[in-house]
Protein backbone atom coordinates (compact mmCIF):
# COMPACT_ATOMS: atom_id res chain seq x y z
CA UNK A 1 0.00 0.00 0.00
CA UNK A 2 2.93 2.57 0.83
CA UNK A 3 4.67 1.58 -2.53
CA UNK A 4 1.61 1.68 -4.31
CA UNK A 5 -0.10 5.56 -2.68
CA UNK A 6 2.44 7.56 -4.87
CA UNK A 7 1.00 6.03 -7.92
CA UNK A 8 -2.79 6.88 -6.73
CA UNK A 9 -1.64 10.24 -5.88
CA UNK A 10 -0.20 11.09 -9.19
CA UNK A 11 -3.74 9.69 -10.57
CA UNK A 12 -6.05 11.72 -8.50
CA UNK A 13 -3.54 14.85 -9.32
CA UNK A 14 -3.31 14.32 -12.96
CA UNK A 15 -7.26 13.46 -12.90
CA UNK A 16 -8.20 16.82 -11.09
CA UNK A 17 -5.68 18.68 -13.48
CA UNK A 18 -8.05 17.31 -16.05
CA UNK A 19 -11.01 17.90 -14.62
CA UNK A 20 -9.87 21.86 -13.95
CA UNK A 21 -8.56 21.88 -17.64
CA UNK A 22 -12.31 20.53 -19.31
CA UNK A 23 -14.36 22.02 -16.23
CA UNK A 24 -15.53 25.17 -18.54
CA UNK A 25 -15.58 22.95 -21.68
CA UNK A 26 -17.59 19.54 -19.56
CA UNK A 27 -20.73 21.55 -20.01
CA UNK A 28 -21.14 22.36 -23.44
CA UNK A 29 -21.76 18.83 -24.47
CA UNK A 30 -24.63 18.25 -22.28
CA UNK A 31 -27.09 20.41 -24.56
CA UNK A 32 -25.09 20.44 -27.69
CA UNK A 33 -25.25 17.25 -29.15
CA UNK A 34 -23.80 15.78 -31.96
CA UNK A 35 -27.16 14.10 -32.71
CA UNK A 36 -29.41 17.55 -32.50
CA UNK A 37 -26.86 18.98 -34.84
CA UNK A 38 -26.93 16.82 -37.26
CA UNK A 39 -30.83 16.76 -37.22
CA UNK A 40 -31.10 20.49 -37.53
CA UNK A 41 -28.27 20.85 -39.99
CA UNK A 42 -29.97 17.64 -42.21
CA UNK A 43 -33.37 19.36 -42.48
CA UNK A 44 -31.48 22.42 -43.31
CA UNK A 45 -29.93 20.92 -46.23
CA UNK A 46 -32.62 18.08 -47.70
CA UNK A 47 -33.78 18.09 -50.68
CA UNK A 48 -37.35 19.25 -49.43
CA UNK A 49 -36.49 22.37 -49.20
CA UNK A 50 -35.15 22.94 -52.82
CA UNK A 51 -32.27 24.79 -51.67
CA UNK A 52 -33.88 27.72 -49.19
CA UNK A 53 -34.13 29.81 -52.48
CA UNK A 54 -35.69 33.29 -51.60
CA UNK A 55 -39.35 33.75 -52.47
CA UNK A 56 -39.58 30.50 -52.64
CA UNK A 57 -42.22 28.67 -50.74
CA UNK A 58 -39.27 26.75 -48.85
CA UNK A 59 -37.73 28.97 -47.41
CA UNK A 60 -40.46 29.70 -45.75
CA UNK A 61 -40.76 26.18 -44.40
CA UNK A 62 -36.94 26.51 -43.55
CA UNK A 63 -38.06 29.56 -41.05
CA UNK A 64 -40.77 28.09 -39.47
CA UNK A 65 -38.51 24.96 -38.16
CA UNK A 66 -36.00 27.85 -37.31
CA UNK A 67 -39.02 29.39 -35.44
CA UNK A 68 -40.31 25.93 -34.11
CA UNK A 69 -36.38 25.38 -32.72
CA UNK A 70 -36.11 28.62 -31.01
CA UNK A 71 -39.88 28.27 -29.13
CA UNK A 72 -39.10 24.71 -28.35
CA UNK A 73 -35.97 26.07 -26.33
CA UNK A 74 -38.03 28.28 -24.66
CA UNK A 75 -36.84 31.31 -26.38
CA UNK A 76 -38.75 35.02 -26.83
CA UNK A 77 -39.73 36.96 -29.61
CA UNK A 78 -37.67 40.03 -29.70
CA UNK A 79 -40.79 43.19 -29.09
CA UNK A 80 -39.62 46.78 -30.67
CA UNK A 81 -37.80 44.84 -34.01
CA UNK A 82 -41.24 45.03 -36.10
CA UNK A 83 -41.55 41.42 -34.87
CA UNK A 84 -44.02 38.87 -35.46
CA UNK A 85 -43.99 36.06 -33.03
CA UNK A 86 -40.09 35.27 -34.48
CA UNK A 87 -40.93 36.34 -37.44
CA UNK A 88 -39.25 39.61 -38.95
CA UNK A 89 -40.91 40.43 -42.48
CA UNK A 90 -39.37 43.20 -45.03
CA UNK A 91 -40.25 43.71 -48.54
CA UNK A 92 -37.54 44.23 -51.31
CA UNK A 93 -37.92 45.29 -54.59
CA UNK A 94 -36.99 43.29 -57.59
CA UNK A 95 -35.47 46.17 -60.46
CA UNK A 96 -35.12 44.54 -64.09
CA UNK A 97 -33.58 46.14 -67.45
CA UNK A 98 -36.45 45.97 -70.23
CA UNK A 99 -35.13 48.27 -72.85
CA UNK A 100 -32.15 50.16 -73.62
CA UNK A 101 -31.18 52.48 -76.22
CA UNK A 102 -28.30 54.74 -76.54
CA UNK A 103 -27.53 57.24 -79.86
CA UNK A 104 -24.29 59.04 -79.48
CA UNK A 105 -23.35 61.90 -82.01
CA UNK A 106 -26.21 60.46 -84.35
CA UNK A 107 -25.18 57.12 -84.27
CA UNK A 108 -27.46 54.21 -82.84
CA UNK A 109 -25.27 51.51 -80.58
CA UNK A 110 -25.93 48.18 -80.92
CA UNK A 111 -27.45 46.68 -77.83
CA UNK A 112 -24.88 44.03 -77.28
CA UNK A 113 -22.51 46.97 -76.22
CA UNK A 114 -25.08 48.37 -73.55
CA UNK A 115 -25.66 47.40 -70.21
CA UNK A 116 -27.47 49.08 -67.30
CA UNK A 117 -28.01 48.98 -63.51
CA UNK A 118 -30.62 51.43 -62.27
CA UNK A 119 -32.98 51.84 -59.52
CA UNK A 120 -35.69 54.49 -61.45
CA UNK A 121 -38.06 52.94 -63.36
CA UNK A 122 -37.79 55.48 -66.45
CA UNK A 123 -34.55 56.33 -68.06
CA UNK A 124 -33.97 60.04 -70.43
CA UNK A 125 -31.44 61.59 -71.03
CA UNK A 126 -30.95 63.83 -74.05
CA UNK A 127 -27.79 66.63 -74.88
CA UNK A 128 -27.52 68.60 -77.83
CA UNK A 129 -24.46 70.80 -79.41
CA UNK A 130 -22.13 69.67 -76.89
CA UNK A 131 -23.90 70.89 -74.37
CA UNK A 132 -23.83 69.38 -70.86
CA UNK A 133 -26.54 68.33 -68.51
CA UNK A 134 -26.74 68.88 -65.12
CA UNK A 135 -29.07 65.68 -64.79
CA UNK A 136 -26.28 63.12 -65.25
CA UNK A 137 -22.39 63.03 -65.85
CA UNK A 138 -20.81 61.55 -68.82
CA UNK A 139 -17.17 59.61 -67.61
CA UNK A 140 -14.52 58.05 -70.10
CA UNK A 141 -12.87 54.73 -69.63
CA UNK A 142 -10.19 54.35 -71.67
CA UNK A 143 -7.77 51.34 -72.63
CA UNK A 144 -5.42 52.06 -69.64
CA UNK A 145 -7.55 53.12 -66.93
CA UNK A 146 -8.46 51.08 -64.13
CA UNK A 147 -12.60 49.84 -65.08
CA UNK A 148 -13.38 48.21 -61.88
CA UNK A 149 -11.78 51.14 -59.48
CA UNK A 150 -13.82 53.81 -61.94
CA UNK A 151 -17.51 52.07 -61.58
CA UNK A 152 -16.76 51.43 -58.03
CA UNK A 153 -16.40 54.91 -57.66
CA UNK A 154 -19.56 55.85 -58.82
CA UNK A 155 -21.60 53.04 -57.31
CA UNK A 156 -20.40 54.87 -53.88
CA UNK A 157 -21.48 58.46 -55.70
CA UNK A 158 -24.76 57.29 -56.80
CA UNK A 159 -26.64 59.54 -58.65
CA UNK A 160 -26.88 59.43 -62.85
CA UNK A 161 -24.17 58.21 -64.74
CA UNK A 162 -23.44 57.38 -68.43
CA UNK A 163 -19.92 55.76 -68.95
CA UNK A 164 -18.41 55.51 -72.56
CA UNK A 165 -15.99 52.65 -72.19
CA UNK A 166 -12.95 51.51 -74.65
CA UNK A 167 -13.37 48.47 -76.46
CA UNK A 168 -9.97 47.65 -74.94
CA UNK A 169 -12.26 46.61 -71.15
CA UNK A 170 -14.73 44.19 -73.86
CA UNK A 171 -14.48 40.72 -71.98
CA UNK A 172 -14.86 42.67 -68.50
CA UNK A 173 -17.52 44.89 -69.77
CA UNK A 174 -19.31 41.06 -70.66
CA UNK A 175 -19.22 40.43 -67.16
CA UNK A 176 -20.81 43.28 -65.87
CA UNK A 177 -23.26 43.02 -68.93
CA UNK A 178 -24.29 39.27 -67.43
CA UNK A 179 -24.34 40.74 -63.56
CA UNK A 180 -26.61 43.83 -64.26
CA UNK A 181 -28.49 42.23 -66.66
CA UNK A 182 -29.90 39.85 -64.04
CA UNK A 183 -31.68 42.79 -62.52
CA UNK A 184 -31.15 44.90 -58.87
CA UNK A 185 -32.51 43.66 -55.99
CA UNK A 186 -33.30 46.80 -53.22
CA UNK A 187 -34.56 46.95 -50.10
CA UNK A 188 -37.73 48.76 -49.44
CA UNK A 189 -36.94 51.33 -46.87
CA UNK A 190 -39.39 53.25 -44.66
CA UNK A 191 -41.06 56.60 -46.14
CA UNK A 192 -38.50 58.78 -43.94
CA UNK A 193 -35.54 57.03 -44.58
CA UNK A 194 -32.57 58.85 -47.16
CA UNK A 195 -33.24 57.92 -50.65
CA UNK A 196 -30.28 55.74 -51.97
CA UNK A 197 -30.15 54.66 -56.08
CA UNK A 198 -29.26 56.21 -59.24
CA UNK A 199 -27.92 54.68 -62.60
CA UNK A 200 -24.61 53.07 -64.61
CA UNK A 201 -25.22 53.14 -68.55
CA UNK A 202 -22.24 51.38 -69.47
CA UNK A 203 -21.74 51.62 -73.54
CA UNK A 204 -19.02 50.48 -75.15
CA UNK A 205 -17.78 52.78 -77.56
CA UNK A 206 -14.65 54.53 -78.99
CA UNK A 207 -16.28 57.95 -78.84
CA UNK A 208 -15.13 59.65 -75.68
CA UNK A 209 -16.89 62.12 -73.19
CA UNK A 210 -15.01 65.16 -74.39
CA UNK A 211 -16.35 64.28 -78.34
CA UNK A 212 -19.73 64.57 -77.79
CA UNK A 213 -21.95 66.16 -79.43
CA UNK A 214 -25.46 64.84 -78.82
CA UNK A 215 -26.67 61.93 -77.34
CA UNK A 216 -29.90 60.67 -75.71
CA UNK A 217 -30.32 57.86 -73.56
CA UNK A 218 -33.58 55.79 -72.97
CA UNK A 219 -34.44 52.95 -70.93
CA UNK A 220 -36.92 51.23 -69.01
CA UNK A 221 -36.91 49.07 -66.17
CA UNK A 222 -39.94 46.66 -64.35
CA UNK A 223 -40.39 46.79 -60.72
CA UNK A 224 -42.02 44.55 -58.55
CA UNK A 225 -42.24 43.98 -54.71
CA UNK A 226 -41.80 40.64 -52.57
CA UNK A 227 -41.83 39.80 -49.14
CA UNK A 228 -38.90 38.48 -47.23
CA UNK A 229 -38.49 37.03 -43.20
CA UNK A 230 -35.88 36.72 -41.08
CA UNK A 231 -36.38 34.85 -37.95
CA UNK A 232 -35.51 36.55 -34.57
CA UNK A 233 -35.73 35.61 -31.06
CA UNK A 234 -33.57 36.66 -27.63
CA UNK A 235 -33.01 35.39 -24.20
CA UNK A 236 -33.85 38.52 -22.31
CA UNK A 237 -30.33 39.39 -19.91
CA UNK A 238 -30.93 39.00 -16.43
CA UNK A 239 -28.31 42.08 -15.51
CA UNK A 240 -27.52 43.61 -18.04
CA UNK A 241 -30.49 43.24 -19.84
CA UNK A 242 -30.06 46.72 -22.36
CA UNK A 243 -26.46 45.17 -23.81
CA UNK A 244 -27.01 42.51 -26.55
CA UNK A 245 -25.00 40.05 -27.95
CA UNK A 246 -26.27 38.54 -31.06
CA UNK A 247 -25.26 35.34 -32.42
CA UNK A 248 -26.35 35.26 -36.32
CA UNK A 249 -26.49 33.41 -39.34
CA UNK A 250 -28.38 33.44 -42.84
CA UNK A 251 -30.58 30.57 -43.55
CA UNK A 252 -30.90 31.27 -47.49
CA UNK A 253 -29.71 29.90 -50.61
CA UNK A 254 -29.56 29.30 -54.07
CA UNK A 255 -32.64 27.42 -54.71
CA UNK A 256 -32.75 24.55 -57.71
CA UNK A 257 -30.74 24.76 -61.09
CA UNK A 258 -32.84 24.33 -64.22
CA UNK A 259 -31.24 20.94 -64.98
CA UNK A 260 -32.66 17.20 -65.18
CA UNK A 261 -29.61 16.03 -63.42
CA UNK A 262 -29.41 16.61 -59.76
CA UNK A 263 -30.65 20.07 -59.48
CA UNK A 264 -30.95 21.62 -55.59
CA UNK A 265 -28.36 23.71 -54.19
CA UNK A 266 -28.52 22.58 -50.84
CA UNK A 267 -26.44 24.50 -49.13
CA UNK A 268 -25.73 22.38 -46.52
CA UNK A 269 -22.58 24.38 -45.58
CA UNK A 270 -23.62 27.45 -46.63
CA UNK A 271 -25.17 27.99 -44.11
CA UNK A 272 -27.03 25.50 -42.92
CA UNK A 273 -24.30 24.92 -41.10
CA UNK A 274 -24.26 27.98 -39.31
CA UNK A 275 -28.14 27.83 -38.84
CA UNK A 276 -27.62 24.65 -36.93
CA UNK A 277 -24.86 26.60 -35.08
CA UNK A 278 -27.34 29.47 -33.57
CA UNK A 279 -30.10 27.23 -33.21
CA UNK A 280 -28.34 24.67 -30.26
CA UNK A 281 -25.97 27.83 -29.15
CA UNK A 282 -29.47 28.99 -28.34
CA UNK A 283 -31.35 25.53 -26.77
CA UNK A 284 -27.38 25.84 -24.85
CA UNK A 285 -28.04 29.35 -23.22
CA UNK A 286 -31.71 28.68 -22.48
CA UNK A 287 -30.92 25.76 -20.96
CA UNK A 288 -28.51 27.42 -18.74
CA UNK A 289 -30.47 30.23 -17.86
CA UNK A 290 -28.11 32.38 -16.69
CA UNK A 291 -27.77 35.18 -19.43
CA UNK A 292 -26.40 38.61 -17.65
CA UNK A 293 -26.51 40.30 -21.22
CA UNK A 294 -29.68 39.88 -23.67
CA UNK A 295 -28.49 37.11 -26.21
CA UNK A 296 -30.36 37.54 -29.46
CA UNK A 297 -30.14 34.98 -31.89
CA UNK A 298 -30.88 36.44 -35.87
CA UNK A 299 -31.15 33.92 -38.55
CA UNK A 300 -31.06 36.33 -41.64
CA UNK A 301 -32.52 35.83 -45.41
CA UNK A 302 -31.48 37.24 -48.48
CA UNK A 303 -27.90 37.07 -47.61
CA UNK A 304 -27.32 35.43 -50.95
CA UNK A 305 -28.97 38.09 -53.20
CA UNK A 306 -27.28 41.58 -51.29
CA UNK A 307 -27.57 41.18 -47.53
CA UNK A 308 -31.13 42.82 -47.20
CA UNK A 309 -31.80 40.82 -43.99
CA UNK A 310 -29.15 42.11 -41.93
CA UNK A 311 -29.64 45.37 -43.66
CA UNK A 312 -33.34 45.68 -42.06
CA UNK A 313 -32.33 43.99 -38.99
CA UNK A 314 -29.64 47.17 -38.47
CA UNK A 315 -32.73 49.71 -38.99
CA UNK A 316 -34.97 47.92 -36.19
CA UNK A 317 -32.85 48.24 -33.40
CA UNK A 318 -29.83 51.20 -31.69
CA UNK A 319 -26.61 49.43 -32.74
CA UNK A 320 -24.73 50.83 -29.71
CA UNK A 321 -26.66 48.89 -28.00
CA UNK A 322 -25.46 45.36 -29.47
CA UNK A 323 -22.05 44.04 -27.38
CA UNK A 324 -20.33 41.86 -30.60
CA UNK A 325 -21.73 40.03 -33.50
CA UNK A 326 -20.80 36.65 -33.61
CA UNK A 327 -21.76 36.01 -37.59
CA UNK A 328 -21.66 32.45 -38.16
CA UNK A 329 -20.78 31.35 -41.80
CA UNK A 330 -19.88 27.58 -43.18
CA UNK A 331 -18.66 25.52 -40.38
CA UNK A 332 -19.28 22.84 -41.67
CA UNK A 333 -16.07 21.59 -43.01
CA UNK A 334 -12.32 21.60 -41.54
CA UNK A 335 -10.21 24.57 -41.65
CA UNK A 336 -6.65 24.44 -43.18
CA UNK A 337 -5.71 24.44 -39.09
CA UNK A 338 -7.54 21.16 -38.71
CA UNK A 339 -10.89 20.40 -37.79
CA UNK A 340 -12.91 21.93 -34.78
CA UNK A 341 -10.68 24.94 -35.54
CA UNK A 342 -12.38 28.12 -36.96
CA UNK A 343 -11.28 31.55 -37.93
CA UNK A 344 -12.98 35.01 -37.72
CA UNK A 345 -12.83 38.10 -40.48
CA UNK A 346 -11.22 41.44 -39.40
CA UNK A 347 -9.59 40.57 -36.34
CA UNK A 348 -7.39 43.52 -36.08
CA UNK A 349 -10.88 45.68 -36.29
CA UNK A 350 -11.59 45.27 -32.47
CA UNK A 351 -10.51 43.28 -29.17
CA UNK A 352 -12.63 40.66 -30.18
CA UNK A 353 -11.24 37.99 -31.53
CA UNK A 354 -8.26 38.37 -28.81
CA UNK A 355 -10.50 38.07 -25.84
CA UNK A 356 -12.20 34.88 -27.49
CA UNK A 357 -8.90 33.67 -27.67
CA UNK A 358 -7.75 34.28 -24.10
CA UNK A 359 -10.76 32.35 -23.31
CA UNK A 360 -9.94 29.48 -25.62
CA UNK A 361 -6.15 29.74 -24.40
CA UNK A 362 -7.62 27.80 -21.22
CA UNK A 363 -8.73 24.46 -23.39
CA UNK A 364 -5.46 24.24 -25.72
CA UNK A 365 -7.89 26.14 -28.20
CA UNK A 366 -7.65 29.34 -30.56
CA UNK A 367 -9.90 31.29 -32.92
CA UNK A 368 -7.23 32.06 -36.26
CA UNK A 369 -7.06 35.19 -37.76
CA UNK A 370 -8.85 34.90 -41.49
CA UNK A 371 -6.12 33.54 -43.67
CA UNK A 372 -7.62 34.73 -47.24
CA UNK A 373 -7.21 38.29 -46.71
CA UNK A 374 -7.03 38.92 -50.43
CA UNK A 375 -10.95 37.97 -50.75
CA UNK A 376 -12.43 40.31 -48.73
CA UNK A 377 -14.77 38.06 -46.64
CA UNK A 378 -14.74 40.69 -44.23
CA UNK A 379 -17.59 42.10 -46.47
CA UNK A 380 -18.87 39.42 -48.10
CA UNK A 381 -21.12 38.20 -45.19
CA UNK A 382 -23.91 39.75 -42.72
CA UNK A 383 -21.47 41.37 -40.48
CA UNK A 384 -20.79 43.97 -42.84
CA UNK A 385 -23.86 46.04 -42.12
CA UNK A 386 -22.96 46.37 -38.59
CA UNK A 387 -19.85 47.11 -38.74
CA UNK A 388 -20.87 49.39 -40.75
CA UNK A 389 -22.37 51.10 -37.88
CA UNK A 390 -19.41 50.49 -35.12
CA UNK A 391 -20.39 47.01 -33.80
CA UNK A 392 -17.84 44.67 -33.27
CA UNK A 393 -20.07 42.19 -35.63
CA UNK A 394 -17.39 39.62 -37.15
CA UNK A 395 -17.75 36.35 -39.34
CA UNK A 396 -16.65 32.83 -37.91
CA UNK A 397 -16.21 30.31 -40.75
CA UNK A 398 -14.05 27.22 -41.35
CA UNK A 399 -14.37 26.87 -45.29
CA UNK A 400 -11.23 26.41 -47.30
CA UNK A 401 -12.16 29.05 -50.03
CA UNK A 402 -8.72 27.85 -52.10
CA UNK A 403 -9.63 24.36 -51.70
CA UNK A 404 -13.79 23.72 -51.23
CA UNK A 405 -14.88 22.57 -54.63
CA UNK A 406 -18.42 22.27 -53.51
CA UNK A 407 -18.90 26.23 -52.93
CA UNK A 408 -22.27 27.78 -54.81
CA UNK A 409 -22.18 24.47 -56.18
CA UNK A 410 -25.25 21.79 -55.95
CA UNK A 411 -22.77 19.31 -54.62
CA UNK A 412 -22.96 21.08 -51.00
CA UNK A 413 -25.01 18.91 -49.35
CA UNK A 414 -25.02 16.98 -46.08
CA UNK A 415 -22.60 14.23 -47.56
CA UNK A 416 -20.08 16.88 -48.04
CA UNK A 417 -19.88 17.92 -44.30
CA UNK A 418 -17.80 17.07 -41.88
CA UNK A 419 -20.07 16.92 -38.71
CA UNK A 420 -17.98 15.78 -36.24
CA UNK A 421 -16.06 18.71 -36.77
CA UNK A 422 -18.92 20.61 -36.99
CA UNK A 423 -19.79 20.26 -33.45
CA UNK A 424 -16.76 21.07 -32.16
CA UNK A 425 -16.77 24.30 -33.81
CA UNK A 426 -19.84 25.38 -32.33
CA UNK A 427 -18.46 23.91 -28.89
CA UNK A 428 -15.83 25.84 -29.46
CA UNK A 429 -17.78 29.18 -30.29
CA UNK A 430 -20.26 28.74 -27.13
CA UNK A 431 -17.32 28.53 -24.95
CA UNK A 432 -15.17 31.45 -26.23
CA UNK A 433 -18.12 33.82 -25.81
CA UNK A 434 -19.25 32.77 -22.43
CA UNK A 435 -17.75 35.87 -21.06
CA UNK A 436 -19.32 37.87 -23.30
CA UNK A 437 -22.85 36.06 -22.24
CA UNK A 438 -21.66 37.02 -18.93
CA UNK A 439 -21.14 40.54 -19.30
CA UNK A 440 -17.39 40.07 -17.79
CA UNK A 441 -15.61 40.97 -21.41
CA UNK A 442 -16.71 44.25 -23.52
CA UNK A 443 -14.92 44.11 -27.08
CA UNK A 444 -13.97 47.37 -28.29
CA UNK A 445 -15.70 49.47 -30.98
CA UNK A 446 -15.13 49.30 -35.20
CA UNK A 447 -14.38 52.22 -36.12
CA UNK A 448 -16.92 52.64 -39.13
CA UNK A 449 -15.07 55.38 -40.90
CA UNK A 450 -12.37 52.47 -41.64
CA UNK A 451 -15.08 50.12 -43.17
CA UNK A 452 -15.98 50.78 -46.90
CA UNK A 453 -19.17 51.69 -47.83
CA UNK A 454 -21.70 49.93 -49.49
CA UNK A 455 -22.74 50.68 -53.09
CA UNK A 456 -25.39 53.52 -53.73
CA UNK A 457 -26.81 51.76 -56.62
CA UNK A 458 -25.72 47.78 -56.60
Amino acid sequence: MIRKFPTLLLKVSVLTACLTASAFTSAVPNYISLEQVTEDVSYLASDDLKGRGNFSPEISQAADYIAKRFNNSGLKSADGISTQGFLQKYQVTKISPEKLSVVLNGQILSSENLTVASTAEHISWVTANGNKNSKFKVHTIGKDDDMRATIGDINQQGGEHLVLLNPAHKELFKRYQSYFGQGLTKLVQKSNSAVQGGTIVIALSEISADTVESLSVSGLNSISNSELTNVVAILPGKTKPDEIVLYSAHYDHLGVKNTEEDNIYNGADDDASGTAAIINIAQYYAKQGNNARTLMFAAFSAEEIGGFGSRFFSQQLDPKKITAMINIEMIGKPSKFGAGTVWMTGMDRSSLGKQLNDVLAKSGKEIYKDPYPEQGLFYRSDNATLARLGVPAHSFSSTQLDKDEHYHQVSDDLSSLDLPSLHKVIEALTIATQPLVNGTVTPSRIDANNVKRKGLIY
